[in-house]
């Protein structure tokens, strides 16, 4: 539920810039500034969502960047587009979040609730509002799962991790690593990070790694 106004992407931004790389940042459907409502939105919808900023919006090949759910979509964009994919940066990455990080965890009586009722409200440390988890979000991102095979992605990929995370155990950048065909692959786990890895230091390891990609880092 995190937006494009957020500390990550408006760093980001400022970082490109500075360096005079073009930058694309913007909200999926239900989110921040754009339309809809989040309790409409699914794995495959967001997904849609990034690949009409690809197709409409951003031009040449990209670096894309995506934190958590955002790393997920990142993913599916990346292996719906490999000729527009220059690099990608997964942070705090949760690819099949939806079934191993929620259904998988949840109670009986939890999903109970998703199957009979269609959603299942939660408390979240990370605003006021609660999250809302649909029945349409969890049958959808079945359709979506990359960890059950190899992830067929000839890219560099680089995944920032904290170790502290709550959310998205470090192992999943493990598992990620190990899913993904590319052979330049790198993980960069940070002790003390937690998920949302937005303190200075955590901000310039990710703006680190875009340069790198990118080609400009300096010397």
């Amino acid at each position: 539920m995190s937006d494009m106004t957020g500390t990550k992407a408006t760093h980001l931004e400022q970082h490109c810039v500075r360096r005079g790389l073009a930058y694309t940042r913007f909200d999926y459907s239900g989110h921040g500034q754009s339309s809809g409502k989040f309790a409409d939105g699914t794995i495959g919808q967001w997904t849609q969502d990034a690949l009409a900023i690809l197709d409409e919006v951003a031009t040449g090949p990209q670096i894309l960047v995506g934190s958590s759910m955002g790393g997920w979509i990142s993913l599916l964009a990346a292996l719906a587009r490999p000729d527009r994919t220059k690099g990608l940066i997964g942070i705090a990455a949760a690819p099949d979040f939806t079934e191993d990080l929620m259904w998988a965890q949840f109670s009986e009586a939890q999903k109970q609730t998703i199957e009979e009722k269609g959603a299942l409200i939660e408390p979240t440390d990370y605003g006021d509002d609660p999250y809302t988890i649909t029945r349409a979000l969890i049958h959808d991102g079945r359709n979506h799962l990359l960890l059950r095979d190899t992830i067929d992605l000839n890219i560099p990929v680089r995944l920032v991790q904290g170790m502290e995370d709550a959310d998205v155990p470090w192992q999943t950048a493990l598992k990620l690593a190990e899913k993904l065909s590319s052979q330049d692959v790198e993980i960069q786990f940070i002790k003390s990070g937690d998920h949302r890895l937005s303190k200075p230091a955590e901000l310039d390891a990710i703006t680190r790694h875009i340069d790198v990609l990118a080609g400009c880092a300096p010397a």
